[in-house]
C-alpha cells in the first residue's frame, strides 16, 4: 500500500507478546489504519508463536480464553447459518485463515465441499488430527473457483493486501458470495480504550478497517449486500483491553464498556466487529 496519503493516528504496542511499539497511520484514501512499521513477511510467524494464541491452539488458559471458546461454539453455528442463507445451494467453500479448522468442520458436516487455507503449521497439525486437510497458501488453490469464500477475522492479518484481494476475487465464482469479518476501529470500545484497544493487536493486525474502507477495497464486480454486527466481540475485546490497560484479568467495567459499545452502535452502526457480505457479479 502506498502511504503517501497517511497521517499519524496513535501509537500502540504488542501487549500480547513482545512489547514492541508500533504506530498506526491513517490512510485517507481508504479510511483505514496501517500498522507501521510492518514486520517482514518472513518474521510475521514469530509473532503468533505462543500457546496463548487461541485460534492456533486447542488449549484454554484463563477466563478470557474460556469465554472465547464458549462464544466460539455459538458463533460457529451462526456463521454456518449465514452461509446457508446467502448461498441457497450447497457448493464449494474456501475458508481463508482457517485456524485449527473449526469452521471448515462444521460447514463440511452441513454438506459443503470445503477447503481451508492456514499458514500456521501448528494449527494445520491440530486440524489434521481432526481429519481436516488445510493448505498452507492461497496460491495452492489458484485456478479453482468457489461459491463462497470466508475470511473470519483474517483480512487484517494479510500482507500484500491489494494482491491478496485480487487473488480472492479471482477465486470467487460468478454470483459467488464473499464473507469477511473484521474489527472496526471506529467503534465505541476502540475510541474508549485507544492505544490499549486489544483489536489493534499490532503487529499481527497489519490493517484496521472502517465501514468506508471495506466498500473501497474491492473491484466494481464485488457488491456489498449487507453488514451484520458481531455483538460478543465488544465484550471479549473490552476484557482484553482492560487487562492491557490495568493488568486485571477480569473486570466488570470491561463488561459495561462492551455493553455500551453495542448500545451506542444501535444508532451509529459502528459495532466493535462487523461481518461484510458481498456478492460477485
Amino acid at each position: 500500500m502506498n502511504t503517501q496519503d497517511s497521517t499519524f493516528y496513535l501509537s500502540t504496542k504488542d501487549y500480547f507478546k513482545t512489547g514492541e511499539v508500533f504506530d498506526l497511520v491513517h490512510d485517507s484514501r481508504y479510511d483505514f489504519l496501517i500498522t507501521t512499521p510492518q514486520p517482514p513477511k518472513e518474521s510475521l510467524a514469530s509473532y503468533y508463536d505462543t500457546e496463548d494464541y487461541i485460534s492456533h491452539s486447542n488449549t484454554q488458559k484463563g477466563v478470557v480464553a474460556f469465554l472465547y471458546t464458549l462464544v466460539q461454539k455459538w458463533s460457529l453455528k451462526n456463521k454456518k447459518n449465514l452461509v446457508c442463507n446467502l448461498s441457497k445451494q450447497k457448493g464449494r467453500l474456501l475458508d481463508v485463515g482457517a485456524g485449527t479448522g473449526s469452521f471448515c468442520e462444521i460447514i463440511k458436516h452441513a454438506g459443503w465441499e470445503t477447503i481451508g487455507v492456514e499458514p500456521n503449521n501448528k494449527a494445520r497439525k491440530i486440524a489434521a488430527q481432526r481429519q481436516l486437510l488445510l493448505l498452507e497458501n492461497i496460491e495452492d488453490v489458484q485456478g479453482q473457483k468457489f461459491d463462497v469464500i470466508t475470511l473470519w477475522h483474517v483480512l487484517e492479518h494479510l500482507p500484500d493486501l491489494e494482491k491478496t484481494i485480487v487473488k480472492i476475487e479471482n477465486l470467487l465464482s460468478p454470483q459467488g458470495v464473499l464473507i469477511i469479518a473484521v474489527p472496526n476501529y471506529k467503534s465505541f470500545d476502540a475510541k474508549y480504550y485507544k492505544q490499549f484497544w486489544a483489536a489493534y493487536d499490532a503487529p499481527r493486525h497489519l490493517w484496521h478497517f472502517s465501514q468506508k474502507s471495506m466498500t473501497h477495497l474491492f473491484s466494481k464486480n464485488i457488491t456489498l449486500l449487507k453488514t451484520k454486527p458481531m455483538i460478543f466481540d465488544s465484550f471479549y475485546v473490552s476484557l482484553l483491553s482492560e487487562k492491557y490497560k490495568t493488568g486485571n484479568s477480569f473486570s466488570l467495567k470491561a463488561f459495561f464498556i462492551g455493553l455500551w459499545s453495542n448500545i451506542s452502535a444501535i444508532r451509529s452502526k459502528e459495532y466493535s466487529s462487523l461481518i461484510y457480505c458481498f456478492k460477485k457479479a
